[in-house]
């Protein structure tokens, strides 16, 4: 049966796409406004700087990746305990929204207030894991925290489901720490942290990166770990500085093609100086 409906003129075709135009352009608008808004909550949640001692240097990196509103959880830190020594840590919250970068921000205020309670790594980790759970949120983060204490000279470190750090030595060793992880952050209550402790003799450097860093589509984490560990045990032999090995190593994340958030944290030390007092052999 024939329509009645009258054709529609050029004018009319011309009216409505720009109607279609004009909506096309708020939504964009509002959803540019949200990107910026998630990065710009997450940028303010990053530290301005990160404390060191005598002996030890310590760089982070961090970029963003978004695909929509593909920003959102990864960060770095690093404080001073009461004891003393230094706490850093690194993570990634799930999901990438503006909900993950406030969590994120809840993940590190946590770390920072309980480490006025405590000081051991695998603690600081649980005491977290509870309170994100007693504030009720459904979101989880991946966690490495490390200890640097610098009177003995070692460092000490707990993961909580996050990719494995690596370790470089001026000797010649380099490889990824393969030390017993628990659970994610936000999971489960009660969970425990091992800690493992690493005697620092000689010249060396830490690396802590994100899963973004390692993990793409054109490279699995273990290959993506292997490939930092390398770097690590080259930029170290060199006598690479924290901050160019920092950006070295994030350059492995622009060349994978990551769609997530990365960050490398870096802690570079110098050999014990000959008052530091070792505890028990560690990793």
């Amino acid at each position: 049966m024939a329509s009645n409906r009258p054709a529609d003129t050029p004018d009319d075709l011309l009216a409505r796409l720009g109607s279609l135009t004009a909506e096309a352009r708020v939504r964009a608008d509002a959803h540019r406004t949200q990107v910026e808004l998630a990065l710009a909550l997450q940028r303010g949640m990053l530290p301005g700087g990160l404390p060191e001692v005598a002996g030890v240097t310590v760089a982070a990196r961090y970029a963003p990746a978004f695909a929509g509103l593909n920003v959102g959880g990864d960060w770095y830190d690093g404080f001073v305990l009461p004891d003393g020594s230094i706490g850093y840590s690194i993570g990634d919250v799930q999901g990438h929204t503006i909900e993950a970068a406030a969590f994120m921000g809840q993940v590190r205020v946590g770390l920072r207030a309980l480490g006025s309670v405590t000081s051991d790594p695998g603690e600081l980790l649980a005491r977290t894991n509870d309170l994100l759970l007693s504030l009720g949120g459904s979101l989880f983060a991946t966690c490495t925290m490390v200890r640097f204490d610098p009177v003995t000279w070692e460092l000490d470190s707990a993961r909580a489901g996050h990719v494995p750090m690596v370790r470089a030595t001026a000797g010649g060793r380099s490889r990824v720490v393969e030390d017993e992880g628990g659970l994610p952050l936000g999971i489960e209550p009660g969970v425990e942290y091992p800690v493992t402790r690493h005697r620092l003799t000689e010249r060396g450097a830490f690396v802590l990166v994100t899963d973004g860093v390692v993990e793409g589509p054109s490279l699995s984490v273990d290959e993506g770990l292997e490939q930092v560990a390398t770097l690590a045990g080259v930029g170290v032999g060199a006598a690479l500085g924290a901050a160019s090995l920092a950006t070295s190593v994030m350059r492995i994340a622009d060349s994978i093609g990551h769609d997530d958030d990365a960050a490398v944290l870096v802690i570079g030390h110098d050999a014990p100086p000959p008052g530091a007092a070792p505890g028990e052999p560690g990793g």
